[in-house]
């Protein structure tokens, strides 16, 4: 493939290629809410100072099949500060999907203007689904480090719906369900679905954001709109996808005013569960599980096959999407440690911490007098002879 590279320093100036970014888009068939352009430029006007764009896009003639927006900027470990690079879009997109249709070769020629044009320590790719069946692009990357890392991000609980979902679920999730359905009605409380638009959306997120604020996501500042950027960037991205009809909402409401919500965005036929948040008086409801029943009530009513939880932790998950679902998707983050010092320092470290871990989790509960917990880690090795299979972490 004779392929043509180029730079550009932003997605959001009037010359972007927006209809060949779309086709691109498109034609990578696993592509989610978050690849969207709408998206990612919302994330690109949520950058700091200390934050750098670059965006490599790939020719074949006049098709593109290669756009790969990356931010540069500085992270500690050890105490030490090293140059960094991530996807746009990290950490608050839940899944993206690598737009490229390039082969490995090309791919490899890619990462070489990579580490021209920004120089790091480390790369890492986070949230990306795989092709069923077929061998990453990225796999190449690996052999091309100092060392590389593939490592699961988290399990990610799906339900596909059926006709089966017309009747009542059986098991223990029905008598929760009951008792969050009488409690609901007894205090009068009302469900309700939104499908807004642009102009209705911001003031929608106001409502939203109020609840998360008083919620525990709040209090301890890991909600969505916990930060000045997140809101920013959750405004801006919710209002651009809101304009292509792609954001659902469904409420629980007293009085007119929300009290709970579940926020989702629909794409190909598959709701991703983004955000929840409820008042803590108003906790004893159960009202987060009514909620998700109306996802998939509402799913039934307008034909959509899928409803995901958007990203979950990979152990110890309370996700209710687990009483419900019929399978699993995997989330995968990828890193590649340079062959520049620090990045050979990095990944050297990397692989000491790894050695060292095993005995330190050993160690710890013997001290306290406990026994050796189960290791319910799964190691997946890399590709690359240079590198261990290293354990996956704790989704966050």
């Amino acid at each position: 493939m004779a392929m043509r590279f180029e730079w550009r320093t932003s997605l959001c100036t009037a010359d972007f290629p927006v209809n060949a970014y779309e086709a691109l888009r498109l034609r990578v068939t696993d592509h989610t809410p978050f690849n969207h352009l709408g998206w990612l430029c919302a994330a690109e006007q949520a950058l700091d100072q200390h934050q750098c764009l670059v965006v490599l896009l790939g020719w074949d003639g006049d098709e593109l099949c290669l756009c790969l927006p990356l931010v540069a900027g500085r992270k500690r470990f050890a105490g030490l500060r090293f140059r960094t690079v991530h996807h746009l879009g990290y950490p608050m997109a839940d899944r993206l999907a690598l737009l490229s249709l390039l082969d490995a070769e090309t791919m490899g020629q890619a990462l070489h203007l990579i580490r021209q044009r920004i120089p790091h320590a480390l790369l890492q790719l986070n949230e990306l689904t795989e092709p069923v069946g077929e061998q990453s692009v990225l796999t190449d990357w690996m052999a091309r480090s100092s060392t590389g890392e593939r490592r699961l991000s988290c399990r990610v609980p799906v339900h596909l719906i059926s006709d089966a979902d017309r009747q009542e679920v059986s098991g223990d999730p029905r008598y929760k369900l009951r008792r969050a359905r009488k409690r609901i009605a007894a205090c009068g409380a009302q469900v309700r679905r939104i499908t807004p638009d642009a102009l209705s959306m911001p003031a929608l997120l106001q409502a939203l954001r109020e609840v998360e604020s008083v919620s525990w996501k709040g209090d301890e500042g890991v909600g969505i709109f916990a930060t000045e950027r997140s809101r920013q960037w959750m405004e801006s991205a919710f209002t651009a996808l809101a304009a292509q009809g792609l954001v659902r909402v469904v409420t629980l409401e007293l009085d007119g005013r929300c009290i709970s919500y579940r926020l989702g965005l629909l794409e190909q036929g598959r709701l991703y569960d983004y955000n929840l948040a409820f008042l803590p008086q108003h906790a004893d409801l159960g009202s987060g599980r009514v909620l998700l029943e109306e996802w998939i009530r509402w799913g039934l009513d307008e034909q959509w096959r899928w409803i995901d939880a958007s990203r979950v932790s990979l152990e110890n998950s309370s996700h209710q999407l687990h009483e419900r679902m019929t399978g699993q998707l995997e989330h995968w983050r990828w890193s590649f440690y340079s062959w520049r010092p620090s990045g050979v320092l990095l990944g050297l470290g990397l692989r000491l911490w790894y050695l060292v871990k095993p005995a330190l989790q050993k160690w710890r509960p013997q001290r306290a007098g406990n026994p050796t917990p189960a290791n319910t880690s799964q190691i997946q090795p890399a590709t690359s002879s240079t590198t261990p299979g290293l354990a996956p972490r704790r989704a966050s």
